[in-house]
This record gives C-alpha cells, sequence and structure tokens, in this order.
C-alpha cells in the first residue's frame, strides 16, 4: 500500500542489517589501523620527526634573542647608520653581566662567531670585564675593554642575528654569507668548499651508480641464465660481504690500495710498474670509487636478477627464429624488458652513495670525502648544529629534485624489484 513504511532487514539481536554492516566496516578499519600503526609509528620517529627537526635547526636562531633580550630591545629602534646609544650599551652591559653569572653567554659568543670570525672572543672579554661596570658612561666603557665596541658591522651583526629565524646557515651551506652592510655577498675563496663539495657529491655518486650498473649488469644476467646449481653458488658469493663487517671490507681495501699494498706488490712483482713508481690508489677519489663500488654492487645486482628472472627465454628464441642475430635480439628484445630493473638498482643505489659516510672518512682523503663527511664534522667537532642542518636538507633538497626529474623522464612506476 502506497505511504506504508518499508519493513527494515534487521538481525538476530534486532539492529537494523544497514547500522550492523556500517558497524562491522567500523571495526575493520580500527582493526586495520591498530595492525599498520606499529609501522606508523616507526616512520614518525625514525623518519619524520627528525627531518622536521633538521629542517627546523637550519633556521632556527634563539641564542641572541635568548641571552642578549635587552640589547635586542634596545636595538628595535635603531636605524643601522650610525653607532647605537648609551641605553643600547647600557642594556648590553647588563646582559653581559647577566650571561656571565649564569654561564651561558658563551652560547652567543659561539653563534656571533660562526657569523663572523672574532666575535667570541670579543663576547666572553667584554662579559668578564663587564662585572666592574656599575656605572655609565657605559658606551665609553665598552669602548676602553674593546675597541671593536665601536665598530658599526658589530652593532649590525648583533642586530640581524637577535631575529629567531635567520637564512645565514643556508648562506654560508652555499659559500655565501652577509656582509658587514647585510648584503648577500660571497666567502673568501679560501673558505669557498661547499659548492664544490656538493658538486663532488653528486659527481662521485653518479659515478659509482655506473659502475656497479656497469659490473653487476653481466653478473645478474648469468645469474637469471645459469644452470640452477651454478647460479646459487654464484648467488652466494653475491651475498657474502653482507656476511662481513662494512668497517672489515672498508679496510681491506685499505691493504690492497695502498702504495704498498698487495695491488701494487703484484703489479711491480709482474714488470708492470718500478718499485719506485707505485700508484697512489687510496685516499683519494679512486679508493672512494672503488671501495664504494664494491660495498654497493650487491644493491644493483639483487634488483636486476629479480628482473631477469622473470623474462622468459622464449622471447630470445622467438627474436633468433626471425632472422635477429643474438646481439640484437640482445639489443631490442631483452635489454628493453630489463629498463625497469636499471630502474631500482640505480635509484638504490644513488641514494645510498650520495649519503654514506664511513667509506669515504677512511679512504677518501681529502679529494675523496663526501658532503656528509661535513655535515658528520658540523654535528660532532665544530657543534655547529645549524649549518649541518641546512647542509642536510640541501641534499634532502637535491635527492627529491633528481627523483622528480627521474620520475618524469623514466617514470616510477616503471621501477619493479621483481
Amino acid at each position: 500500500m502506497q505511504g506504508s513504511p518499508v519493513n527494515e532487514i534487521t538481525t538476530a539481536d534486532g539492529v537494523s542489517l544497514r547500522v550492523s554492516q556500517q558497524r562491522s566496516i567500523r571495526r575493520n578499519k580500527i582493526r586495520a589501523f591498530l595492525l599498520v600503526s606499529p609501522l606508523l609509528i616507526f616512520l614518525l620517529v625514525a623518519f619524520v620527526f627528525p627531518i622536521v627537526d633538521m629542517l627546523q635547526r637550519s633556521v632556527e636562531n634563539p641564542e641572541v634573542s635568548t641571552y642578549l633580550p635587552n640589547t635586542k630591545a634596545a636595538l628595535q629602534d635603531w636605524n643601522g647608520e650610525e653607532l647605537p646609544g648609551e641605553e643600547t650599551y647600557a642594556a648590553l652591559v647588563q646582559d653581559l653581566k647577566i650571561g656571565a653569572e649564569a654561564r651561558n653567554i658563551g652560547k652567543v659568543a659561539s653563534r656571533l662567531n660562526y657569523a663572523k670570525s672574532g666575535m667570541r672572543s670579543l663576547i666572553m672579554k667584554s662579559a668578564r670585564k663587564s662585572k666592574r661596570l656599575n656605572e655609565g658612561p657605559y658606551k665609553e666603557a665598552m669602548a676602553k675593554i674593546d675597541k671593536r665596541w665601536m665598530d658599526i658591522a658589530v652593532w649590525r651583526l648583533i642586530e640581524r642575528e637577535s631575529s629567531p629565524y635567520t637564512l645565514s646557515y643556508y648562506l654560508n651551506a652555499v659559500d655565501l654569507k652577509y656582509g658587514d652592510d647585510g648584503s648577500i655577498v660571497a666567502q673568501p675563496e679560501h673558505l669557498q668548499i661547499y659548492n664544490a663539495l656538493f658538486w663532488r657529491t653528486l659527481y662521485m655518486s653518479m659515478s659509482i651508480t655506473f659502475l656497479c650498473l656497469l659490473l653487476g649488469y653481466p653478473v645478474a644476467y648469468l645469474l637469471a641464465n645459469l644452470p640452477m646449481k651454478q647460479a646459487n653458488l654464484l648467488m652466494i658469493l653475491v651475498l657474502l660481504p653482507f656476511w662481513t663487517s662494512l668497517l672489515v671490507r672498508t679496510a681491506t681495501w685499505i691493504a690492497i690500495l695502498q702504495q704498498q699494498g698487495v695491488l701494487n706488490d703484484l703489479m711491480v712483482g709482474a714488470g708492470i710498474l718500478d718499485d719506485e713508481n707505485r700508484i697512489q690508489m687510496i685516499y683519494n677519489q679512486t679508493g672512494t670509487l672503488v671501495a664504494m663500488t664494491h660495498i654497493l654492487l650487491p644493491f644493483m645486482i639483487l634488483p636486476l636478477y629479480s628482473v631477469m628472472k622473470t623474462i622468459s627465454p622464449s622471447y630470445m628464441r622467438a627474436a633468433r627464429s626471425m632472422g635477429a642475430t643474438q646481439a640484437m635480439a640482445f639489443r631490442r628484445v631483452y635489454f628493453p624488458q630489463t629498463l625497469p630493473g636499471i630502474g631500482a638498482g640505480s635509484i638504490l643505489v644513488f641514494i645510498l652513495s650520495i649519503g654514506y659516510y664511513i667509506t669515504p672518512a677512511l679512504v677518501g682523503g681529502q679529494t675523496g670525502t663526501f658532503i656528509t663527511n661535513f655535515i658528520a664534522y658540523h654535528m660532532q667537532t665544530s657543534l655547529n648544529w645549524g649549518l649541518a642542518a641546512a647542509i642536510a636538507s640541501i641534499l634532502l633538497i637535491v635527492v627529491i629534485l633528481l627523483y622528480w626529474v627521474y620520475n618524469r623522464l623514466i617514470g616510477v612506476d616503471n621501477v619493479k624489484l621483481g
């Protein structure tokens, strides 16, 4: 009858079937989320939070604003064209006294010294002697402590670095800096190191990737086409380096490649070299290329092998039966099918090599180190975490851009691991 209510299907307990299905779907979603939550927590703790912290450290600049608050406030209305007034010097003396008593003035001194050499000695010296300054005029008293307090460039530096955020770390990371007048200028020539290091890291990472492909492609081809018994033995040899410590493998290459090492001894014994003209193959780019190619070669072989194993031999036989030579069949039929493995192996090796630290530090010397070695230096030795974070952020951006270019040219969807 028109207008009569439609009898809704219910479950055994009297609940609407539609409501029961919605509850079931909701429970399944919650259960699925709980199952993947450990992985999500791991990704947040191990990847997302460190990256966010790194990006934050690369622009944070809290030292001056935290430990020289009175000086910062006094400089807010300063025109920057002439020396500050007496009240600014008085505020500085007050901040230096407080910082010296609290023993935290060294943080300000170190931060300002990153931007201008000699600022640490100026701040620490002034903080010690400011304890005796109990009355003005403070401007003359600070000039007597050190004449650099009469340099307007020092005050421009303090005023600029009093901002809670700064781009100075990024400028230093690309061999630039703020000039005395606040403009962006190039670092002195003897301090321009980071641009060259970035290019060296990219060049050597690409070279290592190419060498791994050149050496790994034939090995992967043999693994995929040899009989099972021989292929298993070869696979054991490929995986054998994973059973040995990275430090042990690197130290072995030092013993092999050094001037008095095994390789030079063999060439001298074979008459290829004179004993006085041994080749230096370690503590340079050659040592880094050889050692890292050996270490990363399995990461190229395994993706190639997993793709080659899925290629049916009937394709090559069909091409031969249609008149193609062995070389032509390989070039036009077999090789294009291995491109997904080449892409996967190349991405894997390149990303691993561009972030490597231990091997270049041990065998690279002065010419074979990567930018990652300088990131470690600023984190462990100079304690300039802001500059280390800025360099790491730029490296991350470069890798993302290269990945984007690769995706546009080749396509990440074509990458396969098997």
